[in-house]
């Protein structure tokens, strides 16, 4: 990608089944992203320096995605001052995912992570979306015609169990 505008980090290539969602969604919606690993305890340089950076690179958005003590989304928040979307993801560590999401919901006052469900990649793809889209007027079009693909698709779903005879 050229010049994105949306970081995707996670801590673990593990966590790129999840993550790879928001990717898709943000491709369908033709904003430009980055992708890689970022650990917050392997490797804590690297994410000072991915965090420190973002902007300067052009990033708008941070969507960070960590299993268990997940602390990555809130790490970058505490260092960057871009919106950041934590994804909790239900890791081979986690507790049922638990963890994962309290660990990124429950930050503490003047470091705000936007969290999205557990596994919710592809959410936090849109609402990064979303955040770019309020100054971007064709990206907030492109929002807008696909929520309302989303709205003819339960209208047909609708339709198609309504007219089943059991």
């Amino acid at each position: 990608m050229s010049n994105p505008v949306v970081g995707i980090i996670m801590g673990s290539d593990s966590d790129l089944p999840v993550m790879k969602l928001a990717a898709e969604v943000l491709h369908q919606l033709g904003v430009e992203y980055e992708m890689t690993v970022v650990s917050a305890h392997r490797t804590p340089e690297r994410m000072f320096t991915y965090a420190e950076k973002a902007y300067e690179r052009g990033i708008k958005v941070i969507i960070a995605g960590a299993g268990g003590a997940a602390h990555l989304p809130g790490m970058v928040s505490s260092i960057s001052c871009l919106p950041v979307i934590g994804v909790p993801i239900k890791s081979s560590n986690s507790i049922d995912g638990w963890d994962s999401v309290l660990s990124i919901l429950q930050m503490p006052n003047g470091i705000p992570v936007a969290t999205v469900a557990l596994n919710g990649a592809k959410n936090a793809g849109i609402l990064a979306a979303e955040i770019i889209g309020s100054a971007d007027a064709e990206l907030y079009k492109k929002l807008c015609a696909y929520k309302e693909g989303l709205k003819e698709a339960v209208l047909k779903k609708a339709e198609k169990v309504e007219n089943q005879k059991i």
